[in-house]
């Protein structure tokens, strides 16, 4: 979505919103905080009328082919006025007190404001028009995407928010792999003499400690038997003898340390030379339930033959064994390059709201939406290029709750 700059009013608009002719009167339009769109009465063109005896204007906001403007229409006893007969200012108040304020001028048979009318179209309004020797007053509130909710009940539904500022956005590689024991975490339990098999404990997923008896062998050299024991701490994942076997060559056991995991990822050429070992890796279960961030801490440097590729080993904290599973099938965004962008705000905190992606602005109780312009997105930070202050506070946690109170209440879109 395009933005521009509000063009700032005239003197001329200032002057019609301070001065006073010589009969003025004020209308308000009481409104709830997010009142329908047919809430109010509607004229020719579908916009809100604004009365004053025998004489009206119908505000609307054209936005078909062109950025958001005002077009306003004047009528006398229901009939059009001819716009050169109308001097009109507007003023729109938004949440946080930032004033906009628009001068018109004729334009066929409207009047045209003098700016572009900045997403969201959520403020309260101040019009003035001045006809004859008669000046006309109006206010009213015209709110889309803003709700309001009480400090307890934001704090129950789990509701945070943080400043929008600086960050750092990183340029992300998207890669398969899977997760796999370390070499570390596997162990062959062998006999160190050959002989036959005269006692054995110990059966496929048993947890064995490191040093714990498995097996006891009679040496075919001196019939002397001795103890066989586990060379790490771990599960037993294969179990290859029974008692009265004769030992060989081959692992009795093979004993594995669940916790001790990293996901080896497959390099294609066109990335090889971006992957460096320390390069922060989001890694995420296929389901994208589990997630978990690591560090690269090994490329292997001969590629595969058939594929051309490489393997990256990423290492994963012992905790993370929960979630991530050997042999489970995974995905990893490696942040290959970063850099410190102007505004970011955290990307769990954006929200679809109609065609935009928003984040909740937070001002006091009130929350309302602001439509962003977005650059690069990670799956922790996305850069803003419009549509946010620097500095705006916005929720970055529940969300939902918000968003959730604004589509009960009603999200009005004034045309």
């Amino acid at each position: 979505m395009k933005r521009s700059l509000l063009v700032a009013g005239s003197l001329l608009a200032l002057s019609l919103l301070t001065g006073c002719g010589e009969s003025s009167s004020t209308n308000e339009t009481a409104e709830p905080k997010a009142a329908a769109a047919e809430d109010y009465e509607r004229g020719p063109h579908r916009g809100r009328m604004l009365r004053d005896g025998d004489f009206a204007v119908e505000i609307t906001i054209f936005e078909e082919g062109v950025d958001p403007e005002f077009r306003v229409y004047a009528y006398r006893k229901d009939k059009p006025v001819s716009p050169g007969e109308v001097r009109l200012a507007m003023e729109l108040t938004r949440l946080g007190g930032k004033v906009d304020r628009f001068a018109f001028t004729p334009q066929g048979d409207y009047l045209r404001g003098g700016g572009v009318v900045i997403e969201p179209h959520s403020f309260d309004v101040k019009v003035r028009a001045v006809e004859g020797r008669r000046t006309h007053d109006w206010t009213y509130a015209s709110y889309e995407g803003r709700t309001t909710i009480s400090a307890q009940a934001a704090q129950a539904g789990g509701v945070r928010s943080e400043r929008a500022g600086p960050g750092a956005v990183a340029e992300l590689i998207d890669m398969s792999g899977r997760i796999e024991i370390t070499p570390e975490g596997k162990a062959d339990v062998r006999a160190r003499l050959p002989g036959q098999i005269v006692w054995m404990t110990g059966n496929l997923g048993d947890r064995v400690s490191r040093g714990q008896t498995l097996l006891r062998v009679e040496s075919s050299h001196s019939l002397q038997t001795y103890a066989v024991t586990a060379p790490i701490s771990g599960v037993i994942v294969e179990k290859n003898a029974n008692v009265g076997d004769t030992t060989g060559d081959r692992a009795l056991f093979v004993i594995a340390d669940p916790t001790q995991l990293h996901a080896e990822f497959f390099v294609y050429p066109r990335d090889a030379e971006r992957v460096r070992v320390g390069q922060r890796v989001n890694l995420r279960s296929l389901s994208g339930e589990a997630r978990i961030e690591a560090p690269v801490e090994a490329i292997l440097p001969t590629a595969d033959v058939a594929s051309q590729t490489m393997m990256a080993h990423v290492h994963l904290p012992p905790g993370a064994s929960r979630d991530f599973r050997p042999g489970m099938g995974v995905e990893g965004s490696f942040a290959v390059a970063e850099a410190q962008v102007p505004l970011a705000v955290r990307t769990k905190a954006i929200q679809r709201f109609r065609d935009f992606e928003v984040v909740y602005a937070r001002v006091g109780n009130t929350y309302e939406v602001r439509m962003l312009e977005i650059g690069r997105r990670t799956p922790e930070w996305t850069e803003v290029l419009g549509g946010l202050e620097p500095g705006t506070e916005y929720v970055t946690d529940g969300a939902f709750l918000i968003r959730a109170d604004i589509d009960k209440a009603g999200a009005s879109h004034d045309h």
